[in-house]
């Protein structure tokens, strides 16, 4: 006969791991002081209605009259406090209005302290005890004004999840004891944290107002700080600056004081903020700024302003925002000591920039010495501001001597003399302020359209380009008219004379301008006013703003002193990059359109822009119309013994050339679109810009700007 074992009986501790973890309980109508204040939950808060204190309740398991707890001392012993940590109370007497509050541990840890005895009162979100888990201290607060009636665990006990802590009654509002505070309660008597007031002295050890010495120094130069231009330059506490912090790599040198002291932001002041923001919103205002602080180890270029630049670059690139900066100082320091590698060519700042080229508007200010690295980040920029006085040059005075050149004065290297003629500086300023102007008023033609603008009498236009066909005029009165009042800003004006580039609005919209100029070489078109042309062309195309040409030119310069400058590369740029620009293309003839130049001018051909359209005063011609007689008809005109009668022939043919070649007979072969009435012209230009899709703007366009 088969027996049935009997089933073991479970062993106690079993018994209690098989148990349900025990839900807190909320009773019904009671408030939860910090959860009705929309606080965090109380560790492990249950809330049993009717159950007596302590002093009255029994252990289940302890025979009649052990209590669980020594009240008269306040704390459980230590196996009583376990057993209490994991069971649920049982076999309780309950007391009719009885409320008693049993707080527990929400997680698994070690008390590191109690904060609190039997017999306490204390206010809710009051700290009763602290625990330490996986590295991390956790108070345990009072779920709301309570009584301190047990204590179950002390410091050093390691406790499971769900383990009782506390036992409390509610206690009414003010009865808690004198000077009883609630963990983090707000007083504004309440001195500042440690290590908040350690943040804000740090941050404030960077800024000028803590730098006095060096400041005056720089105001005794006549120039302005680096924080200083850059306060200029942005709105009002709009600068979120990243590692103002960061101090020279020289830890092996110079004490940390020393460096924190001497060499704040190691020298590079760099942040986000917004410019212009009173005419622009949201991020069209927004871009990156960035100076170098000649004040701090005279501007040169460190392994951690090297790795601010890196991280500003980048983001830049991510978030698609134009960078201003302020370029000034040396190149290379040899004195930082904390760094691997030998050569520092492994750096990436010049690559991230030039990176950047194309993609967003980068704007470059100068003044004073701009050397070296300062100037190779300065003339990757797609515009090049500098103050009256600047010296900009690939190489300073140490590098000059060192390479066995002589010995040179700073100032004798690249002054602004040079640099303007020459096609290095765009625009010229007369001191810092007037530079923070200029590259705030450049980088609005990059951030949209404005809606408050004014225009001239539009039939000023009509007398501006005089009838007689030999007489000259400034081109500049043309464009001034032309575009909105006051919106004109004239790049590299003192170099490649031949051509003007200007960026203005019509209606407020931003436009890019081209010109001939035809006070000098007639308006010939030479290699210089190409070069300076194509790269403005660029600019435009790069960041999607329209190109208005203004054609008035006898071609392209020829000669053999012409030929030497490299006039074939040169002014086929023209041909090469106005085939490709991407953005609305507007060509006026105002009065000569000839040959290869006035091709060049319309994009290739009078059928390439979105309107080709002419003054009264325009003419047209193959090429030179006295040059076309005397090659076309060389025979016809030798055939003439007579010098005077063959002269009078050769003028009667020009004149008829001329006479076929006026705008408005070219018009009736619809080799142009029109010939507008001046005064119309802005009309034309609005009415095209405005039905013009918008280009988009994610992304380059174009793999560069050109530097040149």
């Amino acid at each position: 006969m088969l027996r049935r074992r009997p089933r073991a009986r479970p062993h106690r501790d079993d018994r209690r791991r098989r148990r349900r973890p025990v839900q807190p309980r909320q009773p019904d109508g009671a408030d939860d002081d910090r959860a009705r204040a929309g606080g965090a939950r109380p560790h492990g808060v249950v809330v049993e209605l009717g159950v007596p204190p302590a002093t009255e309740r029994r252990s289940a398991s302890a025979p009649s009259g052990h209590l669980a707890c020594d009240v008269r001392a306040g704390v459980a012993t230590r196996d009583q406090r376990h057993r209490r940590a994991h069971r649920h109370c049982r076999g309780h007497t309950r007391r009719s209005g009885g409320l008693t509050v049993r707080i527990t541990s929400d997680l698994q840890g070690t008390v590191v302290s109690v904060e609190v005895g039997v017999g306490d009162t204390v206010r809710s979100g009051h700290v009763l005890a602290v625990i330490e888990s996986m590295k991390m201290h956790h108070d345990v607060l009072a779920p709301g004004p309570v009584h301190i009636e047990a204590v179950f665990v002390a410091a050093g006990d390691a406790v499971p999840s769900g383990a009782e802590l506390f036992e409390a009654g509610r206690a009414s509002e003010g009865s808690e004891a004198p000077g009883a505070t609630a963990a983090g309660a707000d007083d504004a008597s309440t001195p500042q944290r440690g290590d908040v007031s350690a943040v804000v002295e740090r941050h404030a050890s960077t800024l000028d107002a803590s730098r006095p010495d060096a400041v005056e120094r720089r105001h005794r130069s006549g120039r302005r700080t680096a924080r200083e231009n850059v306060a200029d330059l942005v709105d009002e506490g709009s600068l979120v600056e990243y590692g103002p912090l960061a101090i020279a790599a020289q830890r092996r040198r110079k004490s940390l004081d020393e460096l924190v002291a001497t060499t704040p932001a190691d020298g590079l002041v760099a942040g986000v903020a917004t410019v212009n923001g009173d005419s622009f919103a949201g991020r069209d205002a927004r871009c990156i700024v960035m100076s170098y602080d000649y004040t701090v180890l005279a501007g040169t270029q460190g392994t951690m302003n090297h790795l601010k630049k890196d991280r500003l670059f980048d983001l830049a690139e991510r978030l698609a925002l134009p960078v201003v900066f302020f370029a000034e100082g040396g190149g290379g320091r040899p004195g930082d000591t904390d760094q691997l590698g030998v050569s520092g060519l492994d750096c990436l700042a010049f690559n991230w920039f030039a990176r950047l080229s194309g993609t967003v508007p980068l704007v470059g200010v100068t003044g004073g010495y701009c050397f070296a690295g300062n100037a190779a980040i300065l003339g990757c920029c797609d515009v090049v501001i500098a103050c009256e006085g600047s010296n900009i040059g690939m190489g300073g005075p140490a590098m000059i001597e060192g390479g066995g050149l002589g010995v040179v004065e700073p100032g004798e290297v690249g002054p602004l003399d040079v640099q303007r003629a020459n096609g290095v500086v765009d625009l010229v300023a007369a001191d810092d302020a007037a530079a923070v102007a200029l590259a705030r008023r450049y980088l609005s033609y990059f951030q949209g359209a404005v809606t408050d603008w004014e225009e001239y009498e539009p039939s000023a236009l009509r007398t501006l380009v005089p009838e007689q066909r030999l007489k000259s005029y400034r081109v500049h009165d043309v464009i001034e008219t032309l575009f909105d009042v006051g919106s004109v800003l004239e790049l590299r004006r003192d170099f490649g004379l031949g051509m003007i580039t200007s960026l203005a609005r019509i209606e407020g919209r931003p436009v890019g301008v081209v010109a001939n100029n035809p006070l000098h070489l007639g308006g010939a078109i030479d290699a210089d006013g190409s070069d300076k042309a194509a790269r403005f062309m660029q600019l435009c195309d790069a960041h999607g703003i329209p190109i208005i040409s203004l054609c008035d030119t006898p071609g392209m310069m020829v000669g053999p002193e012409a030929e030497k400058t490299a006039m074939v590369r040169h002014c086929s740029r023209l041909f090469v990059v106005g085939a490709n620009v991407t953005v609305p293309f507007i060509s006026i003839v105002l009065r000569k359109a000839y040959g290869l130049g006035a091709q060049a001018m319309m994009g290739g051909s009078t059928k390439a822009p979105l309107a080709c359209l002419a003054w009264p005063t325009g003419e047209f011609g193959p090429m030179g119309l006295e040059g076309a007689v005397r090659l076309g008809l060389r025979r016809e005109l030798a055939a003439i013994s007579d010098e005077a009668e063959r002269e009078r022939e050769f003028q009667r043919l020009v004149d008829q050339l001329y006479e076929n070649g006026k705008a408005i007979n070219i018009a009736s072969y619809f080799e142009i679109d029109d010939v507008i009435d001046p005064a119309d012209t802005r009309r034309w230009l609005a009415t095209l810009l405005e039905s013009a899709p918008a280009v988009p703007r994610d992304g380059a366009r174009r793999p560069n700007v050109d530097t040149w």
